[in-house]
Formats: structure tokens, sequence, C-alpha cells
């Protein structure tokens, strides 16, 4: 009998104390998660990355001499329209009506470093960390 990829994923996710992926359900078919009998509550979450530039792309940055010109400034337009349509862009996630979502850049200029953060909160049944 042969199985199906996501059966088969299934059953070789489920953890020793019978831990399954949540968006897979018994038939092994992916599945919205049901969050109608969860608690509203106000959640938040962040996210974090660090890019490492090198010293030629790091000093172009700081300068504001990249051709295209103020990167960070659509990178945040972007990051922000991006947590705005997660559900659109991510399979099985709910969609959410986020009360706020931020995106901070940190240079770290012994590195030659960009640290990004990504914040996002609502008052739901589910987490943001998918918007974050």
């Amino acid at each position: 009998m042969r199985r199906s990829v996501f059966s088969t994923a299934a059953r070789l996710c489920s953890g020793a104390a019978g831990q399954t992926l949540s968006h897979i359900d018994a038939s092994g078919r992916a599945a919205m998660v049901d969050i109608s009998s969860k608690t509203t509550t106000s959640r938040t979450a962040v996210a974090e990355s660090t890019v490492s530039l090198g010293p030629v792309a790091y000093d172009a940055l700081t300068r504001g001499a990249i051709t295209k010109g103020d990167v960070l400034s659509v990178a945040r337009v972007a990051g922000l329209l991006a947590a705005k349509r997660t559900a659109d862009l991510v399979p099985l996630c709910h969609t959410l009506l986020l009360s706020h979502s931020a995106i901070d850049f940190h240079l770290v200029e012994a590195q030659h470093e960009l640290r990004i953060e990504a914040s996002a909160s609502c008052s739901g049944g589910t987490g943001v960390e998918m918007e974050a």
C-alpha cells in the first residue's frame, strides 16, 4: 500500500509523547487549526534576524550611497505590508486584525551587520508569530 507524502510526514514528525503536526489531520492532509473555542487574549511576538553585510556594503548603507535609494525605509514598508498580508502569503495562517506592527533596524559597526527586529501585536485566539 502506498502512503501519501503528508501521512508519512505526519507519522515521522510524531514525537515520543504523541505530539503531531498541528496543521496535518489524521489522514495526513493539510488542515487549518480550529481556534473557535480559544479565549481572546492580547498577543505579541518579536522576531529577529542578523544580516552580515561585509565592510563594503555596510559602508555604502551607512553613508546612504546605495543607488536604489533609502533601502531601509523601503524594507520597513515592505515588512509592514507583509505583516498585514501574512494570511495571503503563508498557507493555513488565520487572518488577524493587527493592532500594531513595527520593523526596527540596528547597525552593528564592529561586525558590519544589520540587526532587524520585527514585532506584531493583536487581540485574538491565535498568536502573531508568523506576522512578526
